[in-house]
């Protein structure tokens, strides 16, 4: 179910063709990224013009394919990644970048940390 992740969140760098579905994009995981894609693990992947995204992850006996088209805008997905086929990123992040963000970037608070008081 859509939700939070409860393992790492990849995204696929470069662009990937948005006809394949739950299948393909299972196999590109699998092949390409070296990952199990039956795992807690989500697999986030974006067209060539930047406004689709799909997002390929498993839950309890399935695959949760879900879909986002922008009717205007880009999202901000990283345009050069080296030699990685992947590049991990926070649950936090993941929902920047739906939201339009750059995720790169962007500055927030950072979790608190308990200490004990004096």
């Amino acid at each position: 179910m859509w939700g939070t992740p409860q393992g790492m969140v990849y995204l696929a760098t470069g662009h990937h063709d948005m006809r394949k579905s739950i299948n393909g994009l299972a196999l590109v995981v699998a092949e390409t990224l070296g990952h199990d894609p039956v795992g807690a693990h989500w697999f986030v992947f974006c067209n060539r013009g930047r406004d689709r995204l799909k997002i390929l992850h498993w839950d309890t006996n399935g695959f949760w394919l879900h879909c986002r088209r922008l009717e205007q805008g880009r999202f901000h997905w990283p345009k050069d990644a080296g030699d990685e086929q992947s590049l991990a990123v926070t649950a936090r992040q993941l929902r920047w970048l739906i939201d339009g963000l750059n995720w790169q970037n962007a500055v927030a608070h950072q979790p608190f940390e308990r200490r004990a008081m004096l």
